[in-house]
């Protein structure tokens, strides 16, 4: 499902509204409009909106259905980002649902702190998180490699998934710019199957991080964040 709107912005307070519709009339209302699946909808303290969540975005809309809002939610009062909270909570996962045997695993120091990143091999902002990650100690990664830029993208990470050491290869190009030396012509069904889950989650850019909470944070983020969650979260259990 692929849904184009006009982006906007609400600011709004918080207000008390009876409800006029409930959740599952709206939804069945707006999957007959769109003729594709709604995952969830969720009344809004904020005007009477409903939250709609839908191929992974949110969408605001009436009791009526009668018109889609698609942008963030600012609360008038607290001038918190509603709508990006929200995101954060409906794109979390369960860090142990993660194949982590699909991924290239490096430790660092006791490893006890761990994080999963989807990554393209050509995509820079991946590689500056490469090299901001090096600095990291005490820490477990897990990269699965998800070649979504281009055909070069799927060929190189091929290579790198065949190399003798994965781990090396990933940091040769991602951080020295050494193209790997992998043939690519090993069992490749791991980075397939990268994409496969990248797309159920749908991660629709490069990179994206999945902390041991569950939380995603799609993007480039600086390392300061990146220590932060760290030590918020906890330890996955497996």
């Amino acid at each position: 499902m692929y849904m184009k709107f006009v982006p906007f912005v609400v600011v709004a307070a918080a207000l008390s509204l009876p409800t006029l519709a409930d959740e599952a009339s709206v939804k069945k209302a707006l999957e007959a409009k769109l003729g594709a699946p709604v995952t969830s909808v969720t009344k809004t303290p904020y005007l009477g909106l409903y939250e709609v969540y839908a191929d992974g975005q949110i969408v605001y809309t009436d009791e009526k259905a009668s018109a889609l809002l698609v942008g963030s939610l600012i609360d008038g009062k607290t001038m918190k980002n509603v709508t990006s909270e929200r995101m954060q909570k409906l794109t979390a996962i369960k860090f142990s649902d993660l194949p982590l045997t699909h991924a290239i695993k490096q430790v660092r120091g006791d490893g006890k702190r761990v994080f999963a990143s989807f990554e393209d091999p050509n995509c820079g902002y991946c590689k500056k998180l490469a090299r901001d990650l090096a600095k990291l100690d005490n820490v477990t990664v897990y990269t699965f490699l998800y070649p979504i830029l281009s055909p070069d993208s799927l060929e190189k990470s091929n290579q790198i998934w065949c190399s003798a050491d994965k781990v090396k290869a990933w940091n040769d190009w991602m951080i020295d710019g050494k193209a790997p030396g992998g043939k690519g012509d090993c069992d490749t069904t791991a980075v397939k199957k990268s994409v496969e889950m990248g797309r159920k989650l749908a991660i629709n850019g490069t990179p994206t991080i999945f902390f041991a909470d569950g939380e995603r944070i799609p993007g480039a983020i600086p390392l300061a964040k990146i220590e932060e969650k760290l030590a918020e979260a906890p330890s996955p259990t497996n």
